[in-house]
């Protein structure tokens, strides 16, 4: 545990090839048959560019110079027909790239959550929420925008490229060459700004990143804010996290500008060169008007693909940056994870819960020395001790959001690292002091993963959370919204929520931290009772602060900068006047 844990705010570079293999194999080859049918359609699109420039040639010469009547009326159908197809492949291949794209990132959207679920509670205290919101929404959304872009784009202006140089070679290859001279001369910018744009938008998107996690940062602090009148401050926070955003992705967006602006001063270079040396060979009589102009057309039309696919280089870097970014999730594993041969516990009701010489730390600091107590089912066990004597570490280690550094946990004789995560976790119901909701129905933040639920069992924990006159009184009962992290509850209401969700799982170890701090007098006696009903015959182990809410308890722990220190009934603890006769006699002086 003395290790960082993982943070993603940086990502190694991955070469192009790796990354196209990837998103080809585990999301784009699903979808060959719509991506390959768009394919065809866009290289016949590309094709029509071609055929529109050949057309140019009868279109002058026969029709317009010779007076050919009759070839009016097929080359109009010709030219037609071009754009009519150009129509229709356009649209086809667009809606069938487009709905292979969606498919794509939703895919990606829920393989990360399905991924980042996995990975241990470290790194998300290493990662903070904004970052992991871009990384799911911003950068896969980018990414994938791109990456079709890339892929529809560039085959498309590739036949184009081939088709119009074909004509153009047809008419003259001379002219040709010449048109075509200056572009070696954008090789050595082009590579120059391909790095570039990688490096800025890799840059830019780390900016996105730092703004989404100062948006959740105020939006979940807002009351913080408002009641220490810290608007201002938090205003300039964000406007200089925009104005980091906005410089990175503008530097970006110049290198990606700067590619096609260097291919026109190339195309100028050529066209002059054409029309000087064209010019004297059609003066001459060397040349057609026609074929000068078939020629031109093609020229003109294959610098605009060209100056596309310069664009698509260095937009492939910006996609890049976000892939690699994206695959960085993908490729941190997490520590904390089910043996290969997970073993059965065989008994889940009456399973004692011991801890052996369990030790953890935190960056060399130690959060847990040798802690040793067992926990015996049926009865309950309170841990006490003053903020930061390892109370909470221990129900974390207990239910393994982290693992000891050295010691076990035995659960009914079974180590808890021999048991899948699933099975572990279901041998827990939990109820903390910061009571979590989520913004959906009271129903769904009760209910949550439990399956079958009947709307008796329902019943019977709202009555035992003492939560059924609230929602009798709310206007849409059970289906009343709960608010973005319960905020359309009283702290209280939220509380009452997170027990009966605890009641309705009814596990056979309860994990009760505080559970019943933030109610009132009233309320507590009737939870309380609820729960002294929920602990029978089950093994319960309650961090408490408050020592009035234990005096029954059947074992207190006292623990101490993270040793246990004494255990024992409440008379017998203060009997011998150690620890825990001091915490109480101070919270007794307190009140």
């Amino acid at each position: 545990m003395s290790e960082s844990p993982p943070n993603t705010s940086k990502a190694e570079p991955v070469p192009s090839g790796v990354l196209i293999r990837w998103v080809w194999r585990d999301y784009l080859k699903q979808h060959w048959k719509k991506i390959g049918l768009g394919l065809i359609l866009m290289a016949v699109e590309g094709s029509m560019l071609g055929a529109l420039s050949y057309i140019v040639q009868p279109m002058f010469d026969t029709v317009f110079i010779e007076g050919n009547r009759g070839a009016v009326y097929w080359v109009a159908g010709a030219i037609a027909a071009i754009f009519v197809i150009r129509a229709g492949t356009d649209f086809g291949h667009r809606i069938l790239m487009f709905g292979a794209g969606l498919s794509v990132i939703t895919q990606m959207q829920r393989d990360m959550l399905r991924h980042l679920l996995t990975l241990d509670s470290a790194y998300f205290h290493a990662n903070p929420p904004g970052t992991l919101i871009e990384r799911v929404r911003g950068d896969t959304t980018l990414a994938n925008q791109i990456w079709m872009q890339v892929l529809g784009t560039a085959w498309r202006e590739v036949v184009s490229v081939i088709v119009l140089l074909g004509v153009a070679i047809s008419v003259d290859w001379r002219w040709t060459l010449l048109a075509m001279a200056g572009l070696p001369v954008l090789f050595l910018p082009m590579i120059g700004m391909q790095r570039y744009v990688r490096k800025k938008s890799m840059a830019a998107r780390e900016a996105a990143a730092t703004l989404s996690t100062r948006l959740d940062e105020i939006f979940h602090g807002v009351d913080t804010i408002k009641l220490n009148t810290s608007e201002t401050h938090e205003e300039n926070r964000f406007s200089a996290a925009v104005n980091g955003y906005f410089g990175q992705e503008m530097k970006a967006r110049v290198g990606q500008a700067g590619v096609p602006a260097i291919m026109d001063v190339v195309a100028a270079i050529g066209f002059a060169g054409v029309v000087i040396y064209g010019g004297f060979e059609i003066i001459d009589g060397e040349k057609t008007v026609g074929q000068f102009m078939s020629f031109f057309t093609a020229i003109v039309l294959l610098f605009d693909p060209l100056r596309k696919l310069a664009n698509i280089s260095t937009a492939w870097q910006a996609a890049r940056a976000s892939l690699e970014r994206i695959r960085g999730v993908f490729t941190i594993a997490p520590t904390i994870r089910s043996p290969a041969q997970p073993l059965v516990l065989e008994d889940r009701v009456g399973a004692d819960v011991v801890l052996k010489d369990v030790a953890v730390s935190f960056a060399g600091t130690p959060a847990l020395n040798g802690v040793s107590f067992t926990a015996k089912a049926g009865e309950t066990t309170a841990l006490v001790g003053a903020s930061g004597a390892g109370k909470s570490t221990v129900f974390n280690v207990l239910t393994r959001l982290l693992d000891a550094d050295q010691g076990a946990v035995l659960i009914g004789g079974t180590d808890s690292s021999a048991l899948d995560l699933a099975d572990l976790r279901a041998l827990y119901s939990v109820v903390t002091q910061d009571a979590p909701m989520f913004d959906e129905s009271l129903r769904a933040n009760i209910v949550l993963a439990t399956p079958d639920v009947s709307d008796a069992r329902i019943a019977d924990a709202l009555e035992a959370a003492h939560l059924s006159d609230f929602v009798a009184r709310a206007r849409g009962g059970l289906d009343t919204p709960a608010g973005p992290r319960g905020a359309q509850l009283s702290g209280g209401q939220r509380q009452r929520v997170a027990i009966a969700r605890a009641l309705l799982r009814d596990a056979p170890i309860l994990l009760l931290d505080e559970a019943t701090s933030a109610l009132d007098a009233a309320s507590e006696a009737h939870v309380q009772a609820a729960l002294d009903r929920l602990s029978k015959d089950r093994t319960t182990l309650v961090i408490a602060h408050r020592l009035s809410t234990i005096r029954n308890a059947d074992k207190i722990v006292v623990m101490d900068q993270g040793r246990v220190v004494d255990e024992g009934r409440h008379e017998e603890l203060l009997a011998r006047g150690g620890a825990y006769a001091r915490l109480y006699e101070l919270q007794f002086s307190e009140e």
